[in-house]
C-alpha cells in the first residue's frame, strides 16, 4: 500500500503504510490513527495506538499503516486540538477500531474516512475549514498566510519573495516590527515557519512526480541535500526515503 497525500491550508494528511521516522520535531500538532501496530516514542516513553502529539515535541514513530495528520497550531482545527491537549505533550485517544477496510484514493475526500476519529475527539469541523486561522487577529498576517497558501497547488513562489525585509515592506512595517508581530501572532519565528512552508511545497512537488532535485529547486532550497537535511529534521526521514514511499521506482 502506497501513501496517499492531501495538502490543504494548515494541514498535511497522509494515509499509508510503513512509517518509520527517527527522532524529529516540528511546529505542527500531529494526530496519529494507526490501522495496525504502532509505537510512538518520546522522552523515555513508548505509546501505542491513536495519539495527539503537541507542537515541538521530539518523537519517533513506527507504524504499520494508518493516518498521520500534521496540523498547524494556529488553524481552526489546531486550536481545538490544543484545547484537547491541555498543555500535555501527548494525549492518548481511545482505540477506535473503525478504520475503513478500503484504502482511500488520491481523488477521494478524506473527511468521510476521518469522521469516526473527529467524532471521537468531539471535533465539529470539516477539513475545508482548516484554512481559517481564527486565532490570528492581525489582518496583515492573515493576508500573508493567504499569499503563502498560493504555493500549495504546486506553483511555489520562490523564497526570494519571502525575505523578511521584503515581506515587511509589502506589509508596511519595519523588518523588526514584522518579525516581532509574526512571532507574537503565530507562536513561531518567521524563518522556521517559512522553512516549514517551503518543505510542504517540496512534498507537493514530489506528489506531482517531481524528482527530489526538482522539488528542492521549486521550493527554493539550494539543492536536494539541503532539502533532505531539512526534511529529516522535520519528519525523521530523508526526502529520498519519503519519495520512495510516495512514488517508488
Amino acid at each position: 500500500m502506497l501513501p496517499t497525500v492531501w495538502i490543504k491550508p494548515g494541514i498535511l494528511i497522509i494515509y499509508g503504510a510503513a512509517f518509520d521516522a527517527a527522532n524529529h520535531k516540528h511546529n505542527a500538532i500531529q494526530l496519529i490513527w494507526p490501522a495496525g501496530k504502532s509505537i510512538c516514542q518520546f522522552e523515555d516513553k513508548k505509546i501505542a495506538g491513536p495519539l495527539i502529539i503537541s507542537s515541538q515535541i521530539t518523537h519517533q514513530l513506527h507504524m504499520e499503516a494508518g493516518w498521520v495528520l500534521l496540523i498547524e497550531p494556529q488553524s481552526k482545527l489546531g486550536q481545538q486540538l490544543l484545547g484537547l491537549l491541555a498543555q500535555e505533550s501527548v494525549v492518548c485517544i481511545a482505540d477506535l477500531n473503525v478504520l475503513s477496510a478500503a484504502a482511500p484514493k488520491q481523488e477521494d475526500d478524506p473527511v468521510p474516512f476521518l469522521s469516526p476519529l473527529f467524532s471521537e475527539l468531539g471535533l465539529d469541523i470539516s477539513l475545508s475549514e482548516t484554512d481559517n486561522f481564527t486565532s490570528i487577529s492581525d489582518k496583515r498576517i492573515q493576508r500573508l498566510l493567504s499569499n503563502l497558501d498560493q504555493c500549495l497547488p504546486g506553483d511555489c513562489i520562490k523564497p526570494i519573495a519571502w525575505r523578511a525585509g521584503e515581506v515587511a515592506m509589502q506589509l508596511g512595517l519595519s523588518e523588526s516590527r514584522f518579525l516581532h508581530l509574526f512571532s507574537e501572532q503565530m507562536g513561531i519565528a518567521w524563518r522556521p515557519y517559512l522553512l516549514w512552508r517551503r518543505t510542504i511545497c517540496a512534498v507537493s512537488a514530489i506528489t506531482q512526480g517531481k524528482s527530489a532535485t526538482e522539488a528542492a529547486h521549486l521550493a527554493g532550497f539550494s539543492d536536494s541535500s539541503h532539502l533532505s537535511r531539512t526534511f529529516r529534521s522535520l519528519f525523521g526521514m530523508s526526502i529520498r526515503e519519503a519519495k520512495s514511499l510516495i512514488q517508488p521506482e
